[in-house]
């Protein structure tokens, strides 16, 4: 056999070349410091207020069309009155989300009450994990029926309540979709998210509730069944008689919104028969906001690639712009851009970073508060939550939290909009009915954006009373109020005005 040795001046060739490779630096088409001014440019500077007012009256055009036609957005609830502070009494309270039970006591003390008003006395988090999804027939309402024995066990005063004839009031805050009939009954039309209950699919919600608590030997009723923006909507007017607005802002958005009757079209309530022992000249209304704006927000390429990839393109255009679950993705976007084009880490993505929505709104926050020399604060994040061979610098740091700024910004910005859009259409349509004796008008704020991330409703304040300031039409201030627990407090409330609306009034002496 032949054996070849190369020679050692070849050897020393071959070394050489290595080094050489090794040397050699990447050539990026772009430069960090244009790409991060394009990005600024577009998040940011192409926003200034008067921008934002024409985008907001926009916005005004097509809430008021689809009032009108559209049928899955502006959707009036059998919500037709707001708390008027002087419900009184204890109410279950329920959240069926689509990964948690909450079950609650809420305690309803009145308006002028000199205690808390409203508080949550006792509550109980229960984990929606697979197991739970895959039970089969009403299966799963026994479980709720179970949790909600389990957490009355433990409360002394509702065990004697339990006890007694007369069944304890309940509320629940729902968050599937249901054909609603009347404000405690609806008929499920599915439950998707994982769940395999489809026996319950068009059965009334209210029955299928009571009747498991009654399998449980519960004595329980069901008087009240809201979403999610409305419950906020009533949590807060109950303690603060200007709300006539609630918005949800965390992973998703939605708002809801107390308006006339009259400004829906009749084609909105279908074959509803209006209840004769309330007030029906005003109704709460679900938005659905996360569907508006298409055709009114300004994107990006980022935004667009976005849309393209996600499973409904288009289905919830603002959502996608300004939401939680969705800043981090466009933020991870750009960073890709940057890695590839301008040498953002050296050119060499962190491997868990090329997984889509690997950077969430909790690290985004991490980052944008770090206010340490050099950001070693979030250099250290980074590394801990994106591992690479190549760490990233203090100056590739520096780029992320710069566009983490402008994403998070402009969400506020685009989001600040659509307030002012809500409130105008409010104050617009009321005719003065309900707002004429209120020195401002109060929106109850829930969600981990709107209420955590740093100094998002401060900003959002400000900018809206620049907002209302620059129109100069005579509407009133807007005043952002946080409405944490919205969807238990909310829940208690509608049960406490079921049971209000219920309850005859005293014969005169």
């Amino acid at each position: 056999m032949l054996t070849v040795t190369p020679s050692s001046n070849q050897l020393h060739l071959g070394s050489m070349k290595s080094s050489l490779v090794a040397d050699v630096k990447p050539i990026f088409p772009r430069k960090m410091d244009d790409l991060l001014l394009e990005v600024q440019n577009l998040f940011e500077r192409q926003l200034p207020v008067d921008a934002l007012l024409a985008l907001s009256k926009k916005l005004q055009a097509e809430l008021k069309e689809r009032l009108q036609s559209s049928p899955q957005c502006m959707l009036p609830s059998h919500n037709y009155t707001l708390p008027d502070g002087r419900e009184k009494g204890t109410y279950l309270a329920l959240e069926v989300g689509g990964s948690t039970l909450r079950v609650a006591l809420v305690d309803l003390s009145g308006r002028s009450s000199t205690e808390k008003s409203l508080r949550i006395r006792r509550i109980v988090t229960s984990t929606i994990d697979q197991r739970v999804r895959d039970f089969q027939g009403l299966a799963f309402f026994d479980w709720i029926a179970m949790r909600i024995g389990e957490m009355l066990a433990a409360d002394r005063e509702a065990s004697d309540y339990m006890r007694l004839k007369e069944p304890l009031p309940m509320g629940i805050a729902w968050s599937f979709p249901i054909d609603q009939t009347s404000i405690r009954s609806g008929n499920i039309i599915g439950m998707g998210k994982g769940f395999h209950c489809s026996t319950s699919k068009g059965a009334d919600l209210g029955d299928i509730i009571e009747q498991a608590c009654q399998r449980a030997n519960l004595n329980i009723r069901l008087d009240a069944i809201v979403n999610d923006s409305s419950a906020a909507v009533l949590s807060r007017a109950y303690v603060e008689p200007t709300t006539r607005l609630a918005v949800i802002l965390g992973t998703g958005i939605n708002a809801a919104i107390h308006l006339p009757t009259a400004s829906l079209h009749r084609s909105k309530f279908g074959a509803r028969t209006f209840p004769s022992e309330v007030d029906t000249s005003h109704v709460l209304v679900n938005t659905e906001l996360s569907m508006f704006g298409k055709q009114v927000f300004p994107t990006t390429r980022w935004d667009e690639l976005l849309n393209a990839r996600h499973i409904m393109p288009n289905y919830q255009p603002m959502e996608y712009l300004l939401a939680g679950g969705y800043l981090g993705e466009v933020v991870r976007q750009i960073l890709v851009e940057a890695t590839e084009t301008a040498g953002l880490f050296n050119g060499s993505l962190p491997p868990t970073l090329s997984k889509p929505y690997s950077l969430d709104t909790h690290t985004l926050a991490s980052i944008e508060i770090d206010t340490y020399p050099a950001l070693s604060l979030s250099c250290q994040i980074f590394r801990d939550r994106f591992p690479s061979s190549t760490p990233p610098t203090p100056v590739d740091i520096h780029f992320v939290r710069q566009v983490i700024l402008s994403v998070s910004h402009r969400s506020q910005k685009y989001f600040t909009a659509a307030i002012h859009a809500l409130s105008s259409i409010l104050q617009s349509t009321d005719e003065g009915d309900l707002t004429r004796d209120l020195d401002h008008v109060s929106i109850g704020c829930d969600g981990s954006v709107i209420n955590k991330y740093p100094g998002y409703m401060s900003r959002s304040q400000e900018l809206l009373d620049q907002l209302v300031a620059m129109e100069a039409n005579g509407h009133k201030r807007v005043v952002l109020e946080s409405a944490g627990e919205s969807a238990v407090l909310g829940a208690g409330v509608a049960a406490g005005m079921a049971a209000a609306a219920s309850t005859p009034p005293p014969s005169p002496s």
